[in-house]
């Protein structure tokens, strides 16, 4: 790199960011003015301020954001950043409600193979792969795509797959208290493919165990093997 484009890009990466030019929804990035930060929460202004954060971010790595390729790349990441991580605006009661049914049974019901996406806390890079449920029925049951949107609820917030794992088998034991849940996660993380070690073909694998899934070694056995099958 030649000094004039040293000093160029240290002279970009020094700049404060309300130094850097702001948009808002439906801005032509060609025409830019600064505009103060409205404190609402509203959904559009909300997305207005992550684009205008993306908008610096292009601008900091070196791009001309105006370039045509690039002209509504802020608005569009700032509203796909608000669907990976719509998991904030949704909890356990409203996925579950009016699904969850008296059942004299006890046998143990499995999904398996959730597909599963979401967002590596650390670095804001997906890992993504597949989440199969367990769980002993104590007069209840649950609908079984409630299962796969607990799972959704959950893996759409930045995440490590560690907590995502139990977070998903404690809210099935709130949601119907069931003799025990297990959940197994098969995740590959892109933080480990595209960074750091690149190790393409690593895979991440945890579990969570919770009632008679971890005290009775037959129960978890039964569906560990039956998930495998």
């Amino acid at each position: 790199m030649n000094s004039f484009k040293l000093v160029d890009k240290l002279s970009r990466l020094s700049m404060k960011p309300e130094s850097l030019p702001q948009i808002s929804e439906g801005d032509n990035l060609k025409n830019q003015s600064t505009t103060t930060p409205c404190k609402d929460n509203s959904e559009e202004t909300i997305s207005s301020n992550i684009a205008n954060s993306y908008l610096n971010i292009l601008t900091l790595i070196g791009e001309n954001p105006s370039r045509q390729g690039l002209e509504k790349t802020p608005m569009r990441a700032a509203q796909a950043l608000l669907h990976f991580t719509k998991g904030y605006q949704e909890n356990i009661s409203e996925i579950v409600e009016g699904a969850i049914f008296c059942e004299d049974v006890d046998d143990m019901v499995i999904v398996k193979d959730i597909e599963m996406y979401s967002l590596c806390e650390h670095h804001m890079v997906p890992f993504f792969g597949k989440v199969s449920i367990g769980y002993l029925p104590n007069k209840k049951v649950i609908g079984l795509s409630k299962l796969a949107r607990l799972v959704e609820m959950y893996s759409r917030r930045l995440q490590i797959q560690e907590r995502l794992t139990v977070e998903i088998a404690n809210a099935i034991m709130k949601a119907i208290e069931p003799r025990g849940v297990g959940v197994v996660i098969d995740a590959t993380h892109m933080c480990m493919v595209m960074r750091g070690v690149e190790k393409l073909n690593s895979k991440t694998i945890t579990s969570a165990m919770l009632g008679e899934f971890r005290n009775d070694p037959k129960t978890r056995q039964e569906f560990l093997s039956l998930i495998k099958n």
